[in-house]
């Protein structure tokens, strides 16, 4: 009786247990499909806003502009048609709101019923036209011509230099800016941690003593529990001055303040797994080494750190896992600027901090709230190919032990 009982609850627990594991792999595949599904809308999407259209006159042989072209016609850096392969004239803007600078409220009629046939007029009129205007009030009989607007491509959204996903009447959906932002600090953060983690791993695994390593390794994982915002009101309150104070920058928010930080957050984790990957070296090969008449220091480095290359590379590369997914540190002190960095001294935005910043004011389903999804999956694609790195390099220097 008591057996059959046993294997009941055995099967029970059993039972629980996959059903556990189950639900989390099934709850993991759809978030991702869901952030997938989310993410592809925006190339089904045109980079304009929905509901309107750019228009200019029947005689003008533009067809199509590319977004940037009508960025820089809206910014009046591009003046005259001519500079986009056109004719020789002056471009003039038009919106929907500058119709009451040449038509009065009687000739638009008191419930604005004649706006249509007055923007048709004024568009056939203006041969240098370009007019953005809302679709509902484009006349049946429309005597301009409505420009062709493609739909954003996936090369132009990674390749694009310009973030500007509200702008009007062209959004500006260039991601370049964020993905190289992103890299910049995390790769400042771990060419800052890496050398600091391996010191300090070899010290705790080697040369520390039993008391000393176990106040000191506690400590060092605590860091992993405090809170990313933490680490940012550190960060700009005493890394942000000190590195304006020192590079006598106008701003102190820069790449560099938010590699240090990130740097320092990714610290217990690099410590900790190369700590733990170096104590599982054979005590048998260290003493074969120093029957040798190698020195404790030529143990390590000869020995020790070549053994355990494998963890200290999986601490790294999960090191540099968590710079790239961290969020709120980084949008404190990196100064938040969607540019292209070229030196860990100027301001930046990495892709979290995008996503953490834009997502509460983007119009549910709408473009920019699509772009946000977007960007979700290129961050998500860039840990996915990290961890396979770290799987990769883990299983070959496992073989090459065996």
């Amino acid at each position: 009786m008591k057996t059959n009982f046993k294997k009941i609850k055995e099967k029970i627990i059993e039972t629980i247990l996959m059903l556990s594991s189950a639900a989390t792999s099934i709850t993991v595949v759809l978030i991702v499909f869901f952030l997938f599904i989310e993410g592809a809308g925006v190339f089904t999407k045109k980079p304009i806003e929905e509901g309107f259209l750019l228009a200019v006159h029947s005689t003008n042989p533009i067809k199509k502009l590319e977004p940037s072209q009508v960025k820089d016609i809206f910014d009046q850096k591009i003046t005259n048609w001519k500079q986009l392969g056109g004719k020789n004239e002056p471009i003039v803007l038009f919106r929907t709101e500058d119709i009451t600078e040449f038509y009065s409220d009687e000739e638009l009629g008191e419930n604005f019923e004649h706006f249509p046939a007055k923007i048709d007029e004024y568009v056939s009129k203006t041969p240098g036209v370009i007019a953005f205007f809302s679709d509902k009030y484009k006349a049946k009989n429309f005597h301009g011509k409505e420009l062709e607007i493609n739909k954003i491509k996936i090369f132009e959204f990674l390749s694009g230099e310009e973030w500007f996903p509200t702008a009007q009447p062209i959004a500006q959906m260039g991601v370049k800016a964020l993905i190289y932002g992103t890299l910049w600090v995390s790769f400042g953060a771990i060419l800052l941690a890496l050398p600091i983690g391996l010191a300090a791993a070899i010290y705790l695994s080697e040369i520390a003593r039993k008391r000393t390593r176990n106040i000191l390794k506690p400590l060092i994982e605590l860091l992993a529990g405090i809170p990313s915002v933490v680490y940012g009101f550190f960060g700009l309150v005493v890394i942000v001055p000190l590195i304006q104070n020192v590079f006598g920058l106008p701003v102190g928010e820069t790449g560099l303040a938010g590699s240090i930080v990130l740097a320092i957050m990714a610290l217990p984790t690099i410590i900790t797994i190369s700590e733990d990957a170096m104590r599982t070296t054979p005590r048998a090969m260290k003493e074969a080494s120093l029957a040798l008449g190698a020195s404790h220091w030529q143990t390590i480095y000869k020995v020790v750190i070549p053994y355990s290359a494998s963890g200290i590379t999986a601490g790294a590369i999960l090191g540099i896992g968590r710079a790239i997914g961290e969020t709120m540190a980084v949008l404190m002190v990196t100064g938040n600027a969607a540019i292209i960095p070229h030196t860990l001294l100027a301001p930046l935005r990495t892709i979290p901090a995008t996503i953490a910043a834009e997502l509460g004011e983007a119009a549910n389903g709408g473009l920019h709230y699509q772009s946000l999804f977007a960007l979700g999956c290129i961050l998500f694609l860039i840990t996915f190919c990290i961890n396979m790195m770290v799987e990769f390099v883990t299983n070959r220097n496992s073989h090459k032990k065996h």
